[in-house]
């Protein structure tokens, strides 16, 4: 593999604008293509096979006859304060004049309800609520009909009247790349000017970041019209690919201008950097991509679809850092070069390279066991916040409190209880029932509201020309509250008893219930996803390190990695700490396939910096033979690239932490914190350590396996032979 990436670097340096004006045409042709198809997302959470997918299905095909099926609705909140009730002559006039005036002036609605005829009015006539029906389905409700209705709210709003929107049509769109995003990336650049102190060398990790980033998500934008894909699924892809892309970039123009320092041509310096740094980039942009294919073995459509399409972008985005670097390095020239500084950069001492080795490194080797203590106290702490973990879907409740769809959501709770927020559509099939099946309905009604914890349950309405019929049930709960969650169960297990005895099968959707088949397909894969995740990266390292105990290290601290993160999600985004900072909504569960997103992604991640810090020292150990030495050496010499790559990224997640959206704000917040974790407490602090209590036991592979064992050169390691035989 060295020697192959030396001849791309060699062959790329040679033809630097011929390469950069071929991505470009890639970059074009993919726009294009773009343009001219489109692109099609979704919001969906159904898990095929689950009781609720199918009750949803069940209801879709008994309305699918309906020439207005796909409707969506604006539900417009109502609440008056200073004595007023809504029954007053002045508050229903303005109420009525809004519902006219949107019905009037948009040919897409349906209809907007009257909050008086269908008593949807709290009992101390403070809060009410109307619907505006679309004849489209939510993501298809333009941003003129939003706007429309955002400017007829003045209305009630200039009569006293607080005012704010819920249903299923966002207003709170998803930013993909927002303000917040471009702060991550200015932290970023700032990084790489004080690692490098030059402007140009800090831009062009950031460059050839966004080259391979720019073609992955276009081949995302394609691809949404052929398979069902979730609209948060580009923040996903964006935030890691920008990460991961500007991380490599890095790593290559580092050892290039290392190699430049030793003495080497700048052509010689660039191949040489492909062969090394180059290797363990491919190496470790390939962990990456398998960890993120691996979520398509959850069983989980929307899971599989994220980790496939992030996969994609980080393959694009590794092809553009072997290929577009050496190019954009051999364009820059002597322009990048570590002899020249720019005039700010030139008073700060910088220390004499030929040190033996750096103050960190000092630390560490001198007190390996207080370290190695220290962080295993330091990964407890975090982690015991994870057992009360609580999982959740999230809902508008989740949204930021300054959003109109927050105030709506607990407005709503504040004048029919949290339930409102959270109903449940029971699906009842009588097609199987003896005798009239109406009476038969009634009588399965009675049996459910018979159940703790419902504030309302309607009689069951006929659905479609069949035999079915919808039940909605009003909980006195939230929506991920713990008692909903135990009333789902409780009708499902009543379900049992009813299709006994009745021949009706019940069974319940919603998000509520959409939320319990995911957590329970996700409980069920997670084992086993684990196990792979665990295996892969036993049989990667050994391979690579060709060692028995640095797989075992690198895993164990992986699992500290995952455990201290998923303690930190449940700090920041379920008990409320640093909600304030982060914009979010105090006291909710966590996001239910989180645990599991986050395993994989990290996974990848933490294999990166084993890689790049691991494989230098083993660089070292294979020239020198002393474990110890060569512990101090990589840390010196890869320390301070990984110290920069890790806030690089930390910085990039923090980006997409502060995003409206509640789904990647979750992500990016407990991102940012596994990679600070991983890069400074785990591998930069703990690793060394303990290789430094193994000495070189750390090094241990027997004869008989290191034989059998396919050889991945990622340090060079041939190359070396080579020079020394010459």
């Amino acid at each position: 593999m060295a020697k192959l990436l030396y001849r791309i670097g060699d062959w790329v340096y040679k033809r630097p604008k011929r390469v950069i004006l071929a991505w470009l045409l890639i970059i074009v042709a993919l726009a294009v293509v773009t343009l001219s198809s489109g692109m099609k997302f979704s919001d969906s959470f159904s898990i095929p096979g689950s009781k609720s997918e199918k009750a949803g299905k069940l209801l879709e095909k008994a309305t699918s006859t309906n020439k207005n099926n796909d409707t969506s609705t604006i539900r417009l909140i109502f609440k008056v304060n200073n004595g007023k009730t809504l029954m007053d002559t002045s508050i229903k006039d303005s109420i009525d004049k809004l519902r006219t005036k949107i019905q009037e002036e948009d040919k897409n609605v349906l209809v907007v309800s009257d909050p008086y005829k269908m008593m949807t009015i709290s009992e101390n006539k403070k809060i009410a609520y109307a619907d505006i029906t679309y004849n489209e389905k939510a993501d298809k409700v333009s941003e003129e009909s939003k706007n429309k209705v955002l400017q007829s709210i003045g209305i009630t709003r200039d009569a006293g009247i607080q005012t704010e929107l819920g249903g299923d049509v966002s207003f709170s769109e998803l930013e993909i790349v927002g303000a917040s995003d471009a702060v991550g990336l200015i932290a970023a650049f700032v990084v790489l000017l004080i690692t490098f102190g030059l402007f140009l060398a800090a831009g062009l990790p950031i460059m050839t970041a966004i080259i391979g980033l720019l073609s992955g998500l276009m081949c995302i934008f394609i691809s949404s019209n052929y398979v069902d894909t979730p609209v948060f699924s580009l923040s996903l892809a964006a935030m890691i690919g920008l990460a991961v892309g500007i991380d490599y970039a890095l790593f290559i123009i580092s050892r290039y201008r290392q190699n430049v320092g030793e003495g080497y041509s700048l052509q010689e310096s660039v191949s040489r950097a492909m062969a090394t740094a180059g290797s363990a980039v491919l190496f470790a942009g390939v962990t990456v991509i398998i960890a993120l294919s691996g979520l398509s073995l959850v069983g989980v459509p929307f899971l599989k679809v994220m980790g496939l399409g992030a996969a994609a972008v980080v393959l694009l985005v590794v092809v553009a850092s072997l290929i577009t670097v050496p190019a954009v390095i051999s364009l820059a020239g002597e322009r990048i070069s570590p002899k020249r500084k720019n005039k700010i950069f030139k008073s700060i001492k910088v220390k004499d390279k030929k040190q033996k080795h750096s103050f960190w490194g000092g630390i560490v080797s001198k007190y390996p066991i207080i370290i190695v203590v220290s962080v295993l106290i330091v990964t407890a702490l975090f982690s015991y916040q994870a057992l009360h973990l609580e999982l959740g879907l999230p809902d508008n409740g989740a949204k930021p409190k300054n959003s109109t769809e927050r105030k709506g959501y607990d407005i709503m709770s504040e004048g029919f209880g949290k339930g409102i927020n959270g109903q449940l559509i029971v699906v009842a099939d009588a097609s199987k029932a003896s005798g009239n099946y109406l009476v038969t309905l009634q009588e399965v009604t009675k049996e459910i509201e018979k159940l703790p914890d419902i504030k309302f349950i309607s009689p069951a309405i006929p659905v479609g020309n069949g035999k079915l019929a919808m039940i909605n049930i009003i909980p006195k709960s939230g929506p991920n509250d713990k008692e909903t969650k135990d009333l789902v169960e409780k009708i499902n297990k009543e379900a049992e008893t009813i299709q006994k005895n009745k021949k009706v099968e019940i069974m319940v959707t919603g998000s509520t219930a959409v939320n319990i088949d995911t957590e329970n397909m996700l409980s069920k894969a997670m084992p086993k996803f684990i196990l792979v995740i665990v295996g892969l990266a036993l049989i990667l390292m050994t391979l690579v390190f060709r060692s028995i105990f640095v797989p075992i290290k690198a895993v164990l601290g992986f699992m500290m990695t995952i455990f201290s993160t998923l303690g930190f999600g449940v700090m920041v985004l379920q008990d409320g700490h640093l909600s304030g900072l982060f914009n979010v909504a105090a006291r909710e569960p966590v996001l239910c396939f989180l645990p599991i997103l986050v395993t994989g992604i990290l996974f990848g991640l933490a294999m990166d910096y084993e890689v790049f810090l691991v494989s230098r020292m083993r660089e070292e150990f294979t020239k020198t033979g002393n474990a110890k030495q060569s512990v101090i050496s990589g840390i010196k010499n890869s320390g301070t690239v990984v110290t920069a790559a890790g806030l690089i990224m930390t910085a990039v997640f923090l980006g997409f932490a502060f995003n409206v959206d509640a789904n990647v704000k979750s992500m990016g917040i407990t991102l940012a914190f596994g990679v600070l974790f991983d890069a400074f407490i785990v591998r930069m602090t703990f690793v060394p350590a303990v290789m430094v209590l193994l000495g070189k036991k750390t090094w241990y592979m027997p004869k008989w396996l290191d034989k059998i064992l396919p050889k991945i050169d990622v340090e060079g390691e041939d190359l070396m032979k080579e020079e020394q035989v010459s």
